[in-house]
């Protein structure tokens, strides 16, 4: 080896060490703002946003900086979901990832090539803090899933916000079954309100859902078909063969995910329980699911209790889909209004049929 690649790689290395100690705060690009102003002035960043509050839209804009939300996955909707709450004000962002930066991703949005070889929490925290410096970032570059990490990971959605106590919501942008159940797992034993979000494969597709452990359906009560068979998904990959990726699916899932988290955290407008979305139609599916009195995880099962106030199985009619657990009743009488025989709901469908509709979407 020559000298003066020796010589270059010394300084590569210093280099890429000095970007190691610089903390999550990353460079900032203008001075903290104490307190957000409606004034309409070019300086003040918060002037539109304020603007909702005058349009009647939210009553209390400035409580978003009281609110921490966890972003678990910073990739393709991940990194789109933080800028986007981070240009709104949001208080606390908690990043978990352990992926780095690669050129493999500038298809999509955020991040940018000079940043490859980064960590995914470093880079996205170095970006976002430069956009407002007024958000907390707070970095975890690890693999929830293991168990030491997962321990860490249910702490710091327990005690993670501004006030040292839980997270007021957790975003799940990852790309795996394996770390959605193990999000599922904590959020259902801590009582965690929490939104899931995925991209399809085929780059077309995407939905976001709300899961509030009690109230509404957990990720394992109407799980994907791989999930409820017990199949190892690394199996599925094969080498030289990835999914496909747009950053226009992309864009379209974290915008909905992150205009349903100002909702649910500003109470303003529905929060949607799940919202489809597929570009090849332009069709946005909706729905609600109640928990499955049989669900595997049993913190779901315990938090919903499994029943209704009538002690049966609770049921709910959404789009068409009746949500069906064994119930001896009468059948529901007919609708008054005359409708094709396609739209009759009367029988009930099972949940290997949600299933199905759902994967198809």
């Amino acid at each position: 080896m020559s000298e003066e690649l020796k010589r270059r790689i010394v300084e590569l290395e210093k280099e890429l060490e000095a970007i190691k100690k610089e903390s999550c705060e990353g460079r900032r690009g203008r001075e903290k703002i104490e307190q957000m102003s409606s004034e309409v002035v070019d300086a003040n960043p918060y002037s539109r946003l304020m603007a909702l509050k005058r349009m009647g839209i939210v009553d209390n804009y400035e409580q978003i900086r009281e609110f921490a939300v966890a972003v678990v996955g910073v990739g393709g909707v991940g990194s789109v979901a933080a800028e986007m709450l981070t240009r709104c004000g949001i208080g606390k962002l908690l990043l978990f990832d352990y992926d780095k930066v690669e050129l493999a991703n500038m298809n999509r949005l955020f991040y940018q090539p000079h940043q490859a070889g980064l960590s995914k929490v470093e880079a996205a925290a170095r970006t976002l803090v430069s956009i407002n410096p007024d958000v907390t970032i707070e970095c975890h570059n690890y693999n929830i899933t293991t168990v030491d990490n997962f321990d860490h990971f249910m702490g710091r959605i327990r005690s993670g916000s501004l006030t040292d106590g839980p997270v007021d919501l957790v975003l799940s942008c990852v790309d795996n079954f394996e770390a959605r159940m193990a999000i599922n797992t904590a959020c259902n034993e801590l009582g965690q309100t929490w939104f899931e979000s995925g991209v399809a494969e085929n780059a077309v597709s995407g939905h976001i859902q709300l899961v509030i452990p009690g109230e509404l359906a957990c990720f394992a009560c109407a799980p994907p078909l791989i999930v409820a068979s017990g199949i190892d998904e690394k199996t599925l990959k094969r080498d030289g063969v990835c999914a496909a990726s747009l950053p226009t699916t992309m864009g379209v899932v974290s915008g909905l995910l992150v205009q349903n988290t100002l909702k649910y955290l500003l109470k303003f407008g529905n929060v949607t329980h799940y919202l489809g979305y597929s570009s090849l139609q332009d069709f946005f599916p909706t729905m609600s699911m109640k928990p499955n009195p049989s669900c595997d995880d049993s913190y779901c099962r315990h938090q919903s209790g499994g029943r209704d106030g009538t002690g049966e199985p609770e049921k709910e009619l959404v789009q068409g889909v009746r949500l069906a657990y064994s119930r001896d009743e009468p059948a529901p009488p007919p609708p008054t209004v005359d409708a094709p025989a396609a739209a009759d709901t009367s029988d009930q469908t099972s949940l290997d049929d949600l299933r199905a509709q759902m994967m198809a979407l």
